[in-house]
């Protein structure tokens, strides 16, 4: 910790490459609105945009490989180095990171011009270059127990790289799909394990006596494992009664694991709340799948956004507002305008979930980009003076 602090008290250049969560924080809202405001319209026949990609998986791959990774960077930048004790990556290489990653959402959107190899080739430095940063930090500091999200950063990784790989060879990329939402939901998993139950406790500490939520145990340790067992299996074998079977018991434990956190209990202060309604999505999209193969009336899309909306969205998000409030030395309480910004996030991803359910598509679509605008655009209008300014 002293270290950490040390090296920021060193950075005299700007106050936006004072610490890695705030270019990324700021730019991967940013990019999420920007994006969501080309792609309807690409989506509908209205716009062209210069990209390789169909207009389907420009979006998801803008969403899982440019939102994303730039969110999670964000996190682990300032996360690393209170983990490792080693200093931070601030000032000239944190603004090489940040225009890897800027660099590969320009060349994937104008891949048609570039030609799609070498636009995979540039897109892909980023995340490799994160994993390098990640892993290197991780092992000189001797910090063993984050070894595994290391290892989810590798497989998001691989999973950007098959996703280049089929969308050039065969017009589609569904494992390249499967990949990154095993992988970023995986990583929800394991920090939002730790996180939601700990912020928790913090918050409800000298709220009077009541349930208070289950510490991290042996129970959590295996809901873990199951899902990386079973997230592996969906990616091989995405259909079947034997996967839907295992998405249908892994969704049920991270419900149960949620149970176990009390969050009930916080509806006085949104920025705990939101934390245990993103979580929420992870075993929701479990169960969806399963009820999808199992031959519901269930459109797997549901399942699929509430993952990518519900917990990718809505947990990154959640963890955006309050570590920028707290890594910048302001109270710990989501404001009024902060709460909207969940709103909006959650309406996002309830609209896109109902048109799985035959929900009126038109009506449905637009409404879920609107929620979608109203959380990260408004992310973009609310904190770039809290990103951009000392703290």
């Amino acid at each position: 910790m002293a270290r950490t602090a040390e090296g920021l008290r060193a950075h005299r250049g700007p106050a936006l490459l004072a610490g890695g969560f705030r270019p990324f924080f700021l730019f991967a809202a940013a990019w999420a609105a920007i994006a969501i405001v080309l792609w309807l319209p690409f989506f509908e026949g209205r716009l062209t945009l210069p990209t390789a990609f169909s207009p389907i998986d420009w979006h998801v791959h803008e969403l899982l490989y440019g939102y994303g990774p730039a969110a999670i960077a964000g996190f682990l930048l300032t996360a690393i180095p209170n983990w490792t004790g080693r200093l931070p990556v601030i000032g000239r290489p944190l603004l090489a990171l940040v225009l890897a990653w800027a660099i590969g959402r320009a060349a994937v959107t104008f891949s048609a011009h570039l030609g799609p190899i070498p636009a995979a080739g540039l897109d892909l430095v980023f995340l490799f270059a994160l994993l390098f940063v990640a892993g290197r930090e991780v092992w000189a500091g001797k910090n063993w127990r984050n070894l595994k999200v290391v290892a989810t950063i590798a497989t998001l990784a691989l999973g950007n790289l098959v996703f280049h790989v089929e969308a050039y060879l065969t017009g589609t990329a569904p494992h390249g799909q499967r990949l990154g939402i095993a992988a970023t939901v995986m990583l929800i998993v394991i920090i939002g394990g730790r996180i939601v139950p700990s912020f928790t406790i913090n918050w409800l500490r000298n709220r009077g006596p009541g349930r208070m939520p289950t510490p991290f145990a042996r129970f959590d340790r295996i809901v873990a494992v199951a899902t990386a067992l079973v997230f592996a299996l969906w990616v091989v074998l995405p259909e079947g009664p034997i996967t839907a079977t295992a998405l249908l018991a892994v969704g049920l434990a991270h419900l149960a694991r949620l149970a176990r956190w009390s969050g009930w209990r916080c509806w006085g202060e949104k920025l705990v709340l939101v934390l245990h309604l993103a979580y929420l999505f992870v075993g929701l999209g479990f169960v969806l799948l399963a009820a999808s193969l199992f031959g519901a009336p269930i459109l797997p899309s549901a399942a699929l956004h509430a993952w990518t909306i519900g917990a990718i969205g809505l947990m990154t998000l959640a963890v955006m507002t309050r570590a920028s409030l707290g890594h910048t030395g302001r109270p710990l309480h989501a404001t009024r305008a902060i709460a909207a910004l969940y709103a909006g996030g959650l309406l996002a991803a309830l609209a896109r979930i109902a048109m799985g359910f035959g929900a009126a598509e038109f009506l449905f679509l637009h409404l879920a980009a609107v929620g979608w605008l109203v959380a990260f655009a408004g992310f973009v209008v609310v904190y770039r003076p809290i990103l951009t300014t000392p703290r």
